[in-house]
């Protein structure tokens, strides 16, 4: 509403008002003090002389929109989550039954159709029960009524409660300055137009603001399909919401109800045998409700993606003012909210994560998913096995908090990668023209100081004492080998022939990210995993290499819609190549062969589909990771504890022990599981092969399974301080829910 609706009504206006009042009450010959009004008040003559008092009321009265619940959904249109302010669907005319406006209209102001604005009979004797010492109520038309709750929703939008205090303190001014917009607003609008935005705003219920809220709410149907003695009920209850509730207060509710019913007759709405047989309905009868929860915990397990696209959506730039806007239009502006998530991949997902590890498992160990879509940065799944909400005395394990994203999306600090971020010193190896068939000196010991190249941050580079599991590494392994038993040996003298910024800056080019938003730590150890990042990002980054090194920023929503269905936004991926195709390619060509019989990443098998990844535990199994990926999906598996760097070593898991807990146990046994649910309807793609061999030497021609592991299974790497473990398990063997536990795969440093 504009400022100029605050005016209030001059000492003049309201002296006037009162004269003329008084004489229409001398006019008609009102007796004892005024208890009996004359129909002649409700003659144009009259009414003219009435409202000549309010000359200076303006035309454009700019009344606030009401405010209206937001809504996020699916991919397939279902709904996610409503967020609201207050809980109000404002709908047209045409979607409001006849029987509800009749109901409100006989109740509350029966000459509705007759008057204009104000209905100078119901008035007049509220001023004469006020005059005398009645209380300072009453005599409002819907107009009026439409009027008063426009101002509230005014002072509840702008935050100004002296707009809602001048809007409902109960004084003849307040009512002189009703009547004088009441007035003005029927010069602007259709009866029907003023009893649709009334019955838009009225509050039906203790949190249902509307009628549609309230249909939805008591009945889990629409205004539009509203009954007689539905209708009846609400509309007896905006007198006072709480006080004839049916739901609380049934008796009540009833009796008011018949009262309403009793008028519709009065007035002709509704027949003698329609009005019986509404009063003999019972409450209990009429009831279905439906209860609405306001925020991402009405998404089950999907509220914590449902919150990361609420902040998301705050912290957009492209629609909205400011911050500040983009708030009061997601809590008021009644949006439409188109998101990325597939509910079926998110319920597989789910489901594959408390399987394997259920909540709140004797354990204390958590896991997390995230799944992207390459070429469009969709994230299409994301969970984790934890109830959502804050901790309390029935459920102490409960967390807002995303384990799949950083500090500033609602997530956590991140966690340490293992030996998953191997797959950057890699790519910075095939980038410089090298091949997976070369061999590298696999031997653990200490690199020294000036064996490093960190050309962004030269303080950061020292001794670096790196060790293998003990039986794995030493001597000369080509590259493939070492990446399908992930000896750390192998990387680590690799990148001490390499600089430690590039290698670095391909993870950060790719989407990879510290948890805490802090600045990336390049001492030497980072080669195995040392930073703390986030499955999302993890997730982001073998997207790229899924789609010939495009990298995609992640995406949870496309498109947004104001609440008269106008696009306020259409958003669209936003993808740069930050990774030549040929090397992407190639990158694939050797990841592919760690999804394979007897490497570490063995138990991510997805039956008939190439699938590329990598396995990762970080040190003292505090973490354990599995990332992944086909052409058409993405999939980063985190496991560990929420709560800090905890060992997984000899924990009890689903009823189980396992003495250790490795990336290629768990996540990659998760990771099978859930993306053979998720790609089921979905074609087998292969990925393209890169215009040269890198795998095989062209003079040597040495094969993969010539160099393979033997098929007992060993543990895996570990990331900090060069004691992390690697994951090849032998998997053949791993039970869906609960793996078993093959020795663990050889190649990791330090705990073996």
């Amino acid at each position: 509403m504009s400022t100029s609706t605050q005016h209030g009504a001059t000492a003049r206006q309201i002296t006037t008002f009162l004269a003329a009042l008084l004489a229409m009450c001398t006019l008609g010959g009102v007796l004892m003090a005024g208890v009996a009004l004359p129909l002649a008040t409700t003659t144009a003559t009259t009414i003219n002389a009435v409202t000549g008092v309010f000359e200076d009321v303006p035309n454009d009265l700019g009344f606030t929109e009401p405010s209206e619940q937001s809504v996020l959904l699916a991919s397939d249109g279902s709904v996610l989550a409503r967020i609201y302010a207050e809980n109000r669907i404002v709908v047209s005319s045409e979607q409001i039954s006849d029987h509800m406006k009749n109901a409100v209209v006989s109740i509350e102001d029966h000459r509705f159709y007759q008057h204009h604005g104000i209905d100078v009979q119901g008035l007049a004797g509220a001023f004469i029960n006020n005059v005398t010492g009645g209380a300072t109520a009453g005599g409002s038309s819907i107009t009026q009524q439409y009027v008063k709750n426009a101002l509230i929703e005014q002072g509840r939008v702008e935050g100004d409660n002296r707009l809602i205090d001048s809007a409902t303190e109960q004084t003849i001014s307040r009512k002189i300055n009703e009547a004088r917009y009441a007035i003005a607003i029927e010069k602007t609008m259709t009866k029907d137009q003023i009893l649709t935005g009334y019955l838009n705003l009225a509050q039906f219920g203790t949190s249902e603001y509307g009628v549609e809220t309230a249909a939805l709410h008591y009945f889990s149907k629409h205004a539009a399909d509203l009954n007689i003695a539905e209708s009846a009920l609400l509309a007896g209850m905006t007198q006072s919401p709480a006080r004839w509730d049916p739901i609380n207060h049934p008796d009540a509710a009833k009796t008011r109800r018949d009262v309403v019913l009793g008028e519709m007759n009065r007035y002709g709405y509704i027949t003698d045998e329609e009005l019986q047989e509404a009063i003999d309905t019972p409450i209990a009868d009429m009831l279905n409700v439906s209860e609405t929860t306001n925020g991402c915990a009405a998404a089950g397990n999907s509220a914590y993606f449902c919150r990361y696209v609420i902040r998301d959506l705050l912290a957009d730039d492209s629609w909205g003012t400011d911050a500040d806007d983009r708030l009061e239009k997601l809590y008021r502006g009644g949006l439409t909210i188109q998101t990325t998530l597939d509910p079926a991949k998110q319920q597989a997902a789910f489901d594959t994560l408390v399987a394997n590890i259920p909540t709140n498992d004797a354990s204390g160990i958590q896991m997390a998913l995230s799944s992207v879509e390459p070429g469009t940065g969709h994230i299409v799944a994301m969970a984790q096995n934890t109830n959502y909400g804050e901790p309390s005395e029935s459920d102490l394990t409960a967390t807002t908090v995303n384990l799949n994203v950083n500090l500033e999306m609602g997530g956590g600090y991140g966690f340490q990668s293992g030996s998953t971020f191997k797959i950057f010193t890699l790519i910075q190896w095939l980038k410089e023209g090298h091949t997976a068939y070369e061999y590298v000196n696999s031997n653990q010991g200490t690199i020294p100081r000036s064996a490093w190249t960190i050309s962004c941050s030269p303080e950061s580079a020292d001794a670096w004492p790196v060790s293998n599991l003990e039986g794995h590494g030493g001597g000369q392994m080509t590259v493939l080998q070492s990446t399908r038993e992930s000896v750390n040996g192998s990387f680590a003298h690799m990148a001490e022939q390499m600089d430690l910024c590039d290698i670095a800056q391909n993870a950060l080019d790719m989407g990879v990210e510290r948890g805490d938003g802090g600045d990336w730590q390049y001492n030497p150890s980072s080669v195995l995993g040392t930073n703390e990042i986030t499955p999302l990002s993890m997730a982001v980054a073998v997207a790229t290499l899924a789609d010939d090194g495009n990298k995609c920023d992640p995406i949870s929503y496309t498109q947004i819609l104001g609440a008269d269905g106008e696009v306020l936004l259409d958003k669209k991926p936003t993808c740069r190549q930050v990774l030549d195709t040929e090397t992407a390619r190639k990158t694939n060509a050797v990841l592919k062969q760690v999804v394979t019989s007897g490497a570490t990443g063995e138990n991510a098998i997805v039956p008939g589909r190439e699938v590329a990844g990598k396995t990762g535990t970080a040190n003292s199994d505090m973490a354990a990771w599995f990332v992944g990926y086909t052409p058409q999906l993405a999939t980063a598996i985190w496991q560990g504890h929420q709560s800090g760097s905890i060992s997984m070593l000899g924990s009890v898991i689903n009823g189980r022990y396992y003495w250790e807990v490795y990336g290629g146990l768990f996540p990659a046994t998760v990771f099978s599981q859930y993306m053979t649910q998720a790609l089921a309807d979905e074609p087998a793609e292969s990925f393209p092969a890169p215009s040269s061999n890198v795998i095989t030497s062209p003079n040597t021609r040495r094969t993969p399974s010539s160099t393979a592991p033997s098929t007992q299974s060993e543990p895996e790497e570990d990331a900090e301080g060069g004691d992390e473990e690697d994951d090849t398990s032998e998997g053949g063997d791993v039970e869906p829910a609960q793996p078993d536990q093959p020795e663990p795969d050889g190649g990791g440093e330090g705990d073996g």
